[in-house]
């Protein structure tokens, strides 16, 4: 009985913990944000390492210093993914909007400038803390088949048990 009673509650909780990681993903996509996880330490006091940031697409005349982006550095930066870092100035040059960022972590401003080249550009609206260390351990294959295949396993192991049960007497 207890044992029976134990399994629920951990059942329960682990379904819970599904769910409301799956509607963290999809909600905020169906309102129209995207997410991108927080993956170094440059944005660290802000947004940790692991933390799972928001973006709302805006246009890029609405962007101010301050304002937090996710944005593939240049390429001749060295860095060949996208990075979240704060806007620590915009100058313009012979009429283009040139950007320049900081980790808010980082002691000195990225090394870089870059322009926008597109009319809008993804800003920080929100964050959810940790939640990233979960969607990249889902990216896992061998992780995923787990997730997946467990619950469907206890499922069957559970539906054949009940076919060898012996049917209660009626009173």
């Amino acid at each position: 009985m207890l044992a029976r009673r134990v399994t629920r509650v951990v059942t329960t909780l682990l379904l819970a913990a599904g769910m409301l990681l799956g509607a963290l993903l999809v909600l905020p996509a169906l309102a129209g944000y995207q997410r991108y996880v927080i993956v170094s330490g440059s944005m660290t006091g802000t947004f940790d390492r692991g933390s799972v940031v928001f973006d709302r697409v805006v246009a890029t005349t609405q962007l101010q210093v301050g304002d937090v982006i996710t944005y593939r550095p240049p390429a001749d930066s060295g860095i060949d993914h996208l990075v979240t870092h704060r806007i620590h100035a915009i100058a313009t040059h012979q009429g283009v909007r040139v950007y320049r960022t900081k980790g808010d972590a980082n002691a000195v401003a990225d090394p870089w400038t870059f322009t926008l080249p597109n009319a809008t550009q993804a800003r920080v609206s929100f964050h959810v803390p940790y939640a990233g260390f979960a969607v990249a351990a889902l990216s896992d294959r061998r992780l995923r088949m787990l997730v997946v295949g467990l619950p469907a396993l206890l499922i069957a192991v559970s539906s054949l048990a009940s076919l060898w049960r012996p049917e209660p007497e009626p009173a």
